[in-house]
């Protein structure tokens, strides 16, 4: 393909995406951080301006500390009072109204949390195979796109709904997870449309934009709560999300044929990779075609991969959900530093998925190792090991750094779950791929809402707490990847070909195929006149 001058269709679709999945996971988050100030601070749990009562605490006693520093040399408390800070619009409105404006915090109890944090994934699952339905009939620029700032909107009601009562907090709560939950699966459908076979290892990385997302906004959250309070936290959600839709609207078209300002190369290149122009009416039968749902239920591999996703994100939700309140109720970080020691293991998470990504394409591009071999080894780093590191952590007691190590080192490993267990997916049924993610993204979201109902009772104040609830998620994480690593099966399953499908077109999964080679020759031939990255499908 010709190079086109100025960024392509593609490379702007891949940006906005990146940004759109920032989004999704900046609206699940942004409560996991907010909750650590809104919670009401006794004052037995200070001495002067410092927070002392956490679990790993210990008292100096007659040797200089910073309660023996002059006041204006302590550290703040950044969760205490409003003193000195920016008023927030819902406390002028609760002013005017004379309502109680809670300045010291509310008074919710450890279960009244967990209720809280886990609400968003009551509902989530729902709409997990219901978005790549509404995407292909009503395309994925609607869907994800309305599913992103429709969740943004609603943060801007998230201050007053707190204020009002926790349970209409958490009715807030469980809407935005019942909308956000269409995002995922419907982008597979965009991908289908857009994406050459070739380069789709490389846009799947667009959709690590949700570990950016919570790597840079759990910092960012922690200052501005710092700096102002935690209700701008809400606003700042709102709107940021408000503008990359319009940026959305504007850029992002359903298909190549409907973008009225892509470059004509770039349009054609495109199609005849997918087979689009020539096979067009064959994609609107197989449309038609009937899914196989009671084969792909009882699919073995199915729930295979399922069984490693339940384990990984169990992993991932537990240490994503609760780390702001670890770091909080145990070690005694203050806002910021909660933030920022939340948020760096999903940027290594981020880094470590996409050298391993290439670790994988490559030992399959030149055969070193089978696709199921591959996928095992995925599965292995992202739930075994991550189970060893968890278990760790759990150990770890009150030395701060050896936890701040260990829960990185475990939220990073996780990462290798694109290239096992979710790249699975894809394998085992390219013709189905976007309803197994949906099966697969209902079941494993279900963790989600457990482990903070699990937190709540359990408590989460003492290391002893936090011990059990750590070796719970690495015993579920352990098993799950041992069950993984003795049954997994990548290869195609035999449901996903279409009997009744004439035979002069072949599947839709050998259609691309056939495009990927007649594309590499001519890449081959003309090396010069191309730019797709040389990456295998995954």
């Amino acid at each position: 393909m010709a190079k086109e001058e100025g960024l392509s269709a593609r490379t702007t679709l891949w940006f906005l995406v990146f940004v759109g999945f920032a989004v999704n996971y900046m609206i699940r988050i942004n409560t996991n951080i907010t909750i650590v100030a809104m919670i009401r601070q006794s004052e037995a749990e200070f001495v002067g301006d410092e927070k002392v009562d956490y679990a790993c605490y210990v008292s100096a006693g007659n040797s200089s500390t910073s309660s023996d520093l002059p006041s204006n040399n302590r550290p703040a408390s950044l969760l205490r009072s409003r003193e000195g800070r920016i008023v927030s619009p819902e406390q002028i409105l609760l002013a005017l109204l004379n309502l109680d404006p809670q300045k010291e915090g509310f008074e919710w109890n450890d279960y009244q949390q967990g209720l809280i944090l886990g609400a968003f994934y009551w509902l989530h699952w729902i709409t997990q195979i219901p978005g790549g339905i509404l995407a292909r009939r009503y395309g994925t620029k609607l869907v994800f796109g309305a599913s992103n700032v429709i969740g943004c909107w609603m943060c801007f009601l998230m201050p007053i709904a707190s204020y009002w009562d926790y349970r209409v907090l958490v009715v807030l709560r469980v809407l935005q997870g019942l909308v956000c939950g269409l995002a995922w699966p419907a982008m597979h459908h965009m991908a289908g449309q857009w994406i050459p076979p070739n380069e789709r290892s490389k846009f799947v990385t667009a959709y690590l934009g949700s570990s950016v997302g919570v790597a840079l906004n759990f910092p960012l959250f922690g200052y501005i709560i710092a700096w102002t309070s935690w209700e701008y936290v809400y606003h700042f959600c709102g709107i940021f999300g408000t503008v990359w839709y319009l940026a959305w609207l504007y850029y992002v078209y359903d298909s190549p044929a409907e973008h009225p300002r892509i470059h004509p190369n770039e349009r054609k290149y495109i199609e005849s990779s997918l087979g689009i122009s020539e096979r067009k009416d064959m994609r609107e039968e197989q449309r038609e075609h009937r899914t196989p749902w009671k084969r792909i239920m009882l699919s073995k591999a199915l729930w295979m991969t399922i069984i490693a996703q339940w384990g990984g994100i169990w992993g991932l939700f537990t240490l994503m959900t609760q780390a702001p309140t670890y770091f909080n109720n145990v070690h005694g970080w203050n806002i910021e530093m909660t933030g920022l020691l939340s948020g760096i293991p999903h940027l290594c998470r981020m880094l470590f998925a996409y050298v391993f990504s290439i670790i994988g394409d490559h030992m399959l591009k030149h055969e070193l190792m089978s696709r199921t071999g591959v996928r095992k080894m995925g599965g292995t780093l992202c739930c075994v090991v991550n189970g060893i590191f968890v278990f760790v952590l759990a150990c770890s007691g009150c030395n701060s750094l050896m936890a701040t190590i260990f829960l990185t080192l475990a939220t990073t490993v996780h990462g290798a779950v694109s290239t096992g267990p979710l790249a699975n997916l894809v394998d085992m049924s390219p013709r189905y791929a976007g309803i197994l993610l949906g099966i697969s993204g209902m079941i494993s979201v279900v963790p989600g809402f457990i482990s903070p109902i699990i937190v709540g009772m359990l408590g989460n104040h003492t290391v002893e707490q936090w011990r059990i609830v750590f070796l719970i998620t690495s015993a579920t994480l352990i098993i799950c990847g041992l069950l993984y690593m003795a049954f997994a099966d990548s290869t195609q399953q035999p449901w996903n070909s279409c009997e009744d499908e004439p035979s002069v077109g072949g599947s839709l999964h050998e259609e691309e195929l056939q495009a990927l080679k007649d594309e590499k020759m001519k890449t081959t031939q003309q090396p010069d006149d191309s730019d797709a990255p040389r990456l295998s499908s995954v």
